[in-house]
């Protein structure tokens, strides 16, 4: 069972959402809804959750729609980084 650490490739987690805030300089807020059913009841409801993100170059504005990467830990609450803008 032992295994190569060589050739292990870890596989970065990716999301898609709406950029809400430009406000803070190479940090943009991404809020991003995700359609789960209700433990109890299983109906499908919307589930949005804010995430911290890293824009080396400020090239996100207000509202676009944006693809955010996992990175190693920039701040106490910046994990995630910014990898392409979708659609402005």
């Amino acid at each position: 069972m032992s295994e190569n650490t060589d050739t292990v490739k870890h596989v970065r987690k990716t999301r898609v959402g709406i950029v809400k805030s430009i406000k803070m300089d190479k940090t943009i807020v991404v809020e991003t809804t995700s359609r789960v059913p209700h433990p109890r009841f299983k109906k499908i409801i919307k589930r949005s959750k804010k995430f911290y993100a890293h824009d080396e170059d400020n090239a996100a504005a207000e509202g676009d729609k944006v693809r955010i990467v996992e990175c190693r830990p920039l701040s106490k609450t910046k994990c995630w980084a910014l990898q392409e803008v979708l659609a402005h």
